[in-house]
């Protein structure tokens, strides 16, 4: 017969998605039955009662108690954590705004990617890197939370469009290329600019993770703007679990901006995974390289901070070309040298994800509900609300 301790060491492969941690830790497991015939039922404790990843649970808690040998049969209840036991849970993650209950919670992998300084090709890296992941089987999506040198709505062909509302007043993404996508840019007239003080970004990037009906994404790609300011320390707020990813330049003052960008993630217990070499060299069509920007920065930094260097981007053409096109190269020229490099940075951010538990069919489980199609209605003010364009 399994013992009690042989279940909860099966349930530290269940992830919270949102969290980023497993259920074992996070205390979500409330009790463990197991009889003598070696049927176990297990009880978990969500955050909410109509936790919209529930399915996620079910299926790998039932895989996990399933994998422990002497289990015969699986049964999996739910309750919710009482009112003291989430204050607990907050001070235990660090999160004095509360608890995920709803549009991140479906998202398994949210990434920022900064740079420090602008100039380095951080937002054609992200689009790209974006359809990449797509092109690997993920299902993502992209915030563009330069608010003041938002770019991605152009780069993606979405210039001049803005996002309708459902009847449960939330903003839906946008859809290029397979990505969604949100932007400022989507609720401003074109070219304006964007005169905001710190509460102002504050409140429009809060209304962009909670407002936003993201759906079930594996990856959520956050374009940051240049610097260590407002922005990015109101992300490490809202996404203490978010991981940070460094883009550089070969060059070694790219290299020390970026490094300060290091040092404020470490400063606000942001998890840095990875760095990106962009602009690493040209190559001439008669084969001739020449490293305009220098060599071993992107490596130099990775090393420095004890992190994998996921990729070197060279310069090409069609890169650029295909950004001002509003169309990510990857989609349309797989073999281009920077359309490569970038594939293979894609590659090793799926590697270093956590790995998910088995999908085995769920025993004694409840049949799932019908799907309620949504219709969107005409765009309205939402929240705070961000200022819709006319």
């Amino acid at each position: 017969m399994p013992t009690r301790d042989q279940i909860l060491e099966a349930l530290k492969v269940v992830i919270d998605p949102e969290l980023h941690k497993d259920i074992v830790t996070l205390g979500m497991v409330r009790s463990i039955d197991i009889a003598e015939s070696g049927a176990v039922n297990v009880t978990v404790s969500l955050t909410t009662p109509g936790c919209p990843i529930k399915g996620h649970f079910q299926t790998g808690v039932a895989a996990a108690v399933k994998s422990v040998e002497g289990v015969t049969a699986v049964s999996v209840g739910f309750d919710v954590l009482s009112d003291v036991e989430k204050q607990g849970l907050q001070k235990k993650l660090g999160r004095a705004a509360g608890l995920p209950e709803g549009a991140l919670a479906q998202v398994a992998n949210v990434v920022c990617i900064g740079s420090g300084k602008g100039g380095v090709g951080k937002s054609t890296l992200t689009v790209n890197l974006a359809a990449a992941l797509l092109a690997e089987g993920k299902t993502v999506g992209v915030l563009d939370a330069d608010v003041w040198g938002y770019s991605i709505p152009r780069m993606l062909g979405l210039g001049g469009q803005r996002p309708k509302v459902s009847p449960e007043r939330k903003i839906l993404p946008l859809e290029a290329h397979g990505l969604k996508v949100i932007s400022i840019g989507f609720f401003l007239k074109e070219d304006e600019a964007v005169v905001w003080r710190g509460p102002m970004l504050h409140k429009a990037l809060t209304q962009f993770l909670d407002d936003v009906a993201w759906g079930e994404l594996d990856y959520l790609l956050i374009d940051l703007p240049p610097g260590t300011g407002d922005v990015s320390m109101t992300l490490s707020q809202l996404l203490p679990q978010a991981t940070f990813m460094i883009v550089t330049t070969p060059q070694d003052a790219a290299q020390k901006v970026a490094r300060r960008a290091a040092q404020m993630a470490d400063k606000v217990d942001l998890t840095i995974s990875s760095v990106i070499e962009n602009m690493s060299g040209f190559t001439t069509p008669s084969g001739e390289r020449f490293p305009i920007f220098g060599e071993g920065g992107g490596q130099n930094l990775a090393d420095e901070l004890d992190v994998p260097l996921l990729g070197q981007v060279p310069l090409t053409m069609p890169l650029r070309a295909h950004a001002d096109a509003g169309i990510p190269l990857v989609a349309v020229d797989p073999d281009d040298a920077a359309a490569q490099a970038i594939f293979h940075a894609a590659r090793g951010l799926i590697a270093l994800a956590p790995a998910k538990p088995i999908a085995l069919p769920v025993l004694d489980s409840t049949p799932a509900p019908a799907l309620q199609v949504v219709q969107a209605g005409p765009p309205q003010p939402v929240g705070m609300s961000l200022p819709m364009a006319g």
